[in-house]
């Protein structure tokens, strides 16, 4: 399944090359580099194999106390029609686990990276429209101190398992420029459709600021959700989880 997804992948993007080589020999092309810091919040749901489900609920500071590595990194290509993206986020993060009816306490290692690549097509001056696919590759490990009911014990459970899907994605976004200096964007997206995830969605709202024709800033919110649901006993792999928080890009023109 994962080598067919890839060529999935793989046709689509060269699908992606063909229509931008469609432009005339004079098109120039622009590029835009920015690695960024987000300030995420994540709740919601996960779990591995026989485990209880784990409910997550932290804030950023709780984040950033549990992380240990981080990158994030996003790319354009732009002409006056076409717009190509990358956007990679790695994360490693340590967690404590809450307690809850089932779970007395514990320990999850989330490794995650998400990688996403896009193309979109200007219908209008404030439009564009495309397609994307979400690589995903994360990983769990656990070790809980499960409740042993009507025991009065508790009995230490450690398990791990890792999955990697592709979520195609349908995208729109808004954007404007004022003065050629200042860069508003809203920007969208839906996918999954069971070929990935059961469902997931995406919304960035985004203000930028050009100092010079080098380098900019950009100031915004992003919120990405993910219902992701295979398998079962030893295979069960469960990822439903929102992920938001405030980011701050660094941009270099070229």
């Amino acid at each position: 399944m994962k080598y067919q997804a890839l060529l999935v992948l793989v046709f689509a993007m060269s699908q992606f090359g063909a229509l931008a080589q469609e432009e005339t020999a004079d098109t120039k092309w622009h590029f835009l580099a920015e690695p960024y810091l987000m300030f995420p919040s994540m709740n919601g749901e996960s779990g591995i194999r026989e485990l209880p489900p784990i409910n997550v609920d932290a804030n950023s500071s709780d984040i950033f106390n549990s992380l240990d590595f981080g990158i994030m990194v996003n790319f354009e290509a732009t002409t006056d029609r076409w717009a190509l993206g990358s956007d990679f986020v790695y994360t490693k993060l340590t967690q404590d686990v809450e307690s809850s009816a089932l779970i007395n306490s514990g320990e999850i290692e989330l490794k995650q990276m998400i990688w996403e690549l896009s193309g979109l097509y200007r219908l209008l001056p404030f439009l564009e429209t495309g397609i994307g696919f979400r690589l995903n590759d994360i990983s769990m490990a656990a070790n809980i101190n499960r409740n042993i009911v009507g025991g009065g014990s508790s009995q230490l459970v450690s398990a791990e398992n890792s999955e990697f899907w592709i979520d195609p994605v349908l995208i729109a976004q808004f954007s404007k420029s004022l003065n050629d200096t200042w860069q508003l964007k809203l920007r969208g997206d839906v996918g999954g459709f069971g070929i990935g995830s059961d469902f997931t969605w995406q919304l960035q709202a985004s203000a930028g600021y050009r100092f010079s024709k080098l380098f900019q800033t950009t100031l915004g919110y992003r919120i990405i959700g993910m219902d992701y649901d295979q398998g079962s006993g030893s295979s069960r792999f469960r990822y439903d989880l929102n992920t938001s928080g405030p980011l701050i890009k660094l941009g270099f023109n070229f």
